[in-house]
């Protein structure tokens, strides 16, 4: 029983020194860090060579040279300088240095990331010792925190999960030339049918304050849309609309829309909204509902009563009968910024450059609106994409 203790003891002995003696001797490999190429980043190489042996020290694996015990090998040879990067030459660098390993890569900005390449060579074996590769977010003052995250998965070490969700590149949904910042301005033209007030105001006599025309209008203007969010299958737009109505009527209606768009998928089906400004005429008056003083159910303005009750020996501030002076449609009246709610559903065909955008609409106000549809064509003449960045160089 003693015997097997014993023993037990020394396989426990020999275990422990066997590990001090591999810690100690990995912790006796020599390092040497070359300058990395560094593209499309204003990093300087020098200061990326600097961070690599910092997170080497901070690894506690090797013993780490610095820039003063590789000067003078570096200033005997030009190659040393600039543009050592292939195995052969690091590891002629590092015979020259007499170190077990030389490690370099390359820091490359690629657009919206940040690629990581790092390399160790083994000088004694001539052949690569380890290596990784990493695409990170283009942060580029973060670049000391992802060459400790790259060196730590080369390693076999904990990465904290905070810092690399931090620093991951997201590779999100394409925001390509084609669905990019689109001129897609063009001319509309459309029909509606007026409801509720507006309808009574079209159709009521020219002698009463109305239009005298028939409840439906043509609609001519143009629209300028600009996209300021695009994605493969979603599209965020602003609209502007300028419109002319009632021409066929002899009518004259401008009126100026403001809308926030949305168009889904490969279909291109749009959603809209938002206000819309025209002017109106208004009177305060009512209507003659019960033929008291009327047979057509006529629209009596204050100053129609006025003159109406003054003939008739009435009181020529109140009507009676019920009735109250309310503002009301009136082409008699006082001019005003009118403003109403527009809502349009639609979709846009295409036929190569050409767009057919058609949509139904409903312009809705107090007692009444417009509902109709209306379409255009434009032709795709310039696309941008949305993120305007400065170009990236890559030398």
């Amino acid at each position: 029983m003693k015997t097997k203790k014993l023993q037990s003891f020394y396989i426990l002995v020999a275990i422990f020194f066997s590990g001090m003696a591999s810690y100690f001797a990995q912790q006796s490999n020599t390092i040497a860090v070359a300058n990395p190429n560094v593209n499309a980043l204003t990093i300087k190489p020098e200061s990326v060579a600097k961070m690599m042996r910092l997170e080497l020290i901070k690894i506690n694996k090797y013993k780490v040279y610095d820039e003063f015990d590789m000067n003078e090998v570096i200033k005997a040879k030009e190659e040393y300088k600039v543009g050592c990067y292939g195995q052969s030459c690091l590891a002629r660098l590092g015979e020259e240095l007499k170190v077990d390993y030389v490690m370099s890569g390359s820091i490359d900005g690629l657009g919206n990331k940040i690629v990581i390449t790092i390399k160790i060579i083994d000088v004694k074996g001539q052949a690569l010792y380890k290596s990784s590769v990493r695409e990170f977010d283009n942060q580029e003052t973060e670049v000391q925190r992802m060459v400790e995250v790259v060196l730590a998965e080369m390693h076999g070490l904990t990465v904290d999960k905070l810092l690399t969700d931090r620093l991951a590149f997201k590779n999100e949904l394409i925001t390509s030339n084609n669905v990019g910042k689109v001129n897609n301005s063009g001319p509309r033209i459309g029909f509606a049918y007026l409801t509720g007030s507006v309808n009574e105001f079209a159709t009521r006599a020219t002698k009463y304050g109305g239009l005298g025309i028939q409840p439906f209008t043509s609609m001519i203007g143009y629209q300028i849309e600009g996209q300021y969010v695009g994605t493969e299958n979603f599209s965020a737009l602003v609209e502007g609309i300028i419109n002319i109505s009632g021409l066929e009527q002899g009518q004259f209606v401008p009126s100026i829309s403001l809308l926030n768009g949305f168009r889904f998928g490969k279909a291109n089906w749009e959603f809209a909204f938002g206000p819309r400004f025209g002017i109106s005429s208004t009177s305060e008056g009512f209507f003659d509902d019960q033929n008291i003083y009327s047979t057509d159910a006529r629209y009596f303005s204050q100053s129609d009563w006025s003159q109406y009750a003054m003939q008739n020996n009435l009181n020529p501030v109140d009507p009676g009968n019920g009735y109250i002076f309310e503002k009301n449609f009136d082409r008699r009246g006082d001019k005003a910024i009118a403003t109403t709610f527009l809502i349009a559903f639609g979709r846009t065909f295409q036929a190569g450059a050409l767009n057919i955008p058609v949509n139904l609409f409903y312009s809705s106000q107090k007692g009444g609106g417009y509902v109709g549809v209306n379409m255009g064509f434009n032709v795709q003449k310039s696309k941008q994409p949305i993120n305007k960045q400065s170009p990236q160089r890559y030398y």
